[in-house]
Parts: structure tokens; C-alpha cells; sequence
């Protein structure tokens, strides 16, 4: 379920769902979910048949949809701990829809769209491809002119819905380095951007406050008013 209605407002989850063994990056270790203290077990401690459930999960930081910040790419950036909540919540926001036949993002998909002091989502419906080895193979991604063009002309967030905004056939990461370089947070593996409108929404993806760490899933998703 991706779409959750309240008074006045929808929320458009964009996030895919952590779950037991998934993969999300190959050579990644996929997260393993399981009870820290079962019901079962809890039950002696608590009276009146009252019984609770803690749970346990080991996983890599770059799990499901996360967000990174200048920690990841570098030593002396801001970890997580360090970001202001501002970065990540109550964004404006405009999204931009890329073929699905188009391998590299360039400057030339973001013109004449006011991008300064708002979050720039990129949908390329990679998303289709989530649990399949194609899915991890010549993906979309953001070019090096393209990360210097958001950044040049005030985006203050990216997130895309495919493998990586960087072209993982090569070894350099400029998407990376540039926006991360420019305290711009990155958000990755998003899903159902299709739901969200064009712009007029307010975007929130809140990792947890983490010291010591660059990355983070993420529960993302927009607020559109009816």
C-alpha cells in the first residue's frame, strides 16, 4: 500500500519495504530480521497474559531506500547526527520524469524549472526492475554536468528511484562527490515516484539520527493536499 488518505491531505509513500534476505546492492549483506525476545518468551515477565515482541535486525547501512549524506563520500563531512532535520523534512519539492529508454541524466532534463531551495526527485521507473538481476545492471544515473547543474542552481535534495545516481559501470562517483560535497543530500532505490505529482508537494525522508555514520534507510514519502 503506497497511497494513505487523512483529512485534507494524502501521503504518497515512496519507499520500498525492508524485509529479511532482500538485496538491495550486490556485495551488500542482505538484513537479517528476526526476534530479540519473542511473545512467547516475554510472557513470564509481564502479568494479566500481556505478552511483547523485541525485535533484532543486522543489515548494511545501504539497505531498501536510503539517504546519504557528506559522511558517506567524506571523512570530515557531516554524519547523520550532524545534518539538520531541515535537510530531510517539510521540503517543497519538483519532480522530473526521465524516459525509460534514457541511460544518462544531463543538465538539459532540469531546464527551464525553478530547482533553488527545493528537493529534485528524478523518476526513471528503474524501480520496475526491484528484486531482479536487471535491476543492477545499466541503470539511470545522473551525469557529472547534470550533478554540477543541480547543485549550481540551488536543489537542496536528489533523490532518484533507480540503482545508484551514479553510472556504476565506471569507478568514478561525481554525482556523489558533488552533491555530497555541497552538504546535498542523496536519496537512492525510490519506488512509485509515478504517484507524486509534478511539484506543489512537500517531501520528507528522515533517516535516523545516527552518529559515526553517512547513510540511512528511510521512510520516504510526499504530502499532497487535496
Amino acid at each position: 500500500m503506497h497511497k494513505f488518505k487523512q483529512d485534507g491531505f494524502t501521503l504518497i509513500d515512496v519507499s520500498h519495504t525492508v524485509h529479511d534476505g532482500m538485496i538491495t546492492y550486490k556485495g551488500l549483506p542482505a538484513p537479517i530480521i528476526c526476534d530479540y525476545l519473542s511473545r512467547e518468551d516475554s510472557k513470564k515477565n509481564y502479568g494479566k497474559d500481556a505478552s511483547f515482541q523485541i525485535g533484532q535486525i543486522t543489515m548494511s547501512s545501504n539497505t531498501g531506500t536510503y539517504v546519504d549524506v557528506p559522511f558517506h563520500r567524506y571523512e570530515n563531512g557531516k554524519d547523520l547526527s550532524e545534518m539538520a532535520l531541515s535537510a530531510f523534512a517539510n521540503l517543497e519539492c519538483v519532480k522530473f520524469t526521465i524516459p525509460t529508454d534514457q541511460i544518462e541524466i544531463t543538465p538539459a532534463d532540469f531546464k527551464n524549472v525553478d530547482i533553488q531551495g527545493k528537493a529534485v526527485l528524478i523518476e526513471t521507473e528503474w524501480s520496475r526492475h526491484w528484486a531482479t538481476d536487471s535491476y543492477f545492471e545499466n541503470h539511470p544515473f545522473v551525469s557529472e554536468s547534470a550533478a554540477l547543474y543541480l547543485r549550481d542552481n540551488g536543489a537542496i535534495f536528489v533523490g532518484i528511484d533507480s540503482h545508484n545516481i551514479d553510472d556504476t559501470r565506471g569507478k568514478n562517483r561525481p554525482a556523489h562527490t558533488i552533491l555530497l560535497g555541497a552538504d546535498i543530500p542523496i536519496c537512492e532505490h525510490m519506488t512509485n515516484l509515478k504517484s507524486l505529482p509534478k511539484d506543489g508537494f512537500k517531501f520528507f525522508a528522515v533517516p535516523v539520527k545516527v552518529k559515526g555514520m553517512g547513510t540511512f534507510p528511510v521512510r520516504a514519502f510526499g504530502i499532497i493536499e487535496d
